[in-house]
């Protein structure tokens, strides 16, 4: 049994996390063999180079507005989709993205953790 048992809450962390740059929440709620899979270009990234690409500000969001959210659960396992939009900037040039996304949680250390990110890129609408 986890602390918390709503995944949407390590969910709702994990964004603030990531606009805040908050590297303590954000090791909090990945797991340390988290992998997520780049929206923009499908690159592989581990936790550690997540962490460090924030915390040497090469990557700033500005916002990621959760747009909606599903979750579906497993016997200690949790899967998010959903949608956003976010901003911000990467290696100071801006950026503005929508995507789909899968982050599937396990329970770890009587909490939610991030396992496993996925994102598609929406493209904009004409």
């Amino acid at each position: 049994m986890t602390d918390d048992p709503d995944p949407l809450a390590a969910e709702r962390l994990f964004f603030a996390a990531l606009v805040a740059a908050a590297l303590e929440d954000l090791d909090r709620v990945l797991a340390d063999d988290f992998v997520l899979i780049d929206v923009m270009r499908g690159d592989e990234i581990a936790k550690a180079a997540l962490v460090a690409v924030l915390g040497s500000g090469q990557l700033r969001f500005a916002a990621i507005e959760p747009v909606e959210s599903r979750v579906r659960r497993y016997p200690g396992t949790a899967v998010v989709t959903g949608r956003t939009r976010m901003s911000g900037t990467f290696d100071g040039a801006p950026f503005a993205a929508s995507s789909r996304y899968t982050h599937v949680y396990v329970q770890q250390e009587g909490r939610w953790r991030l396992v496993a990110a996925q994102g598609t890129q929406i493209p904009p609408e004409a």
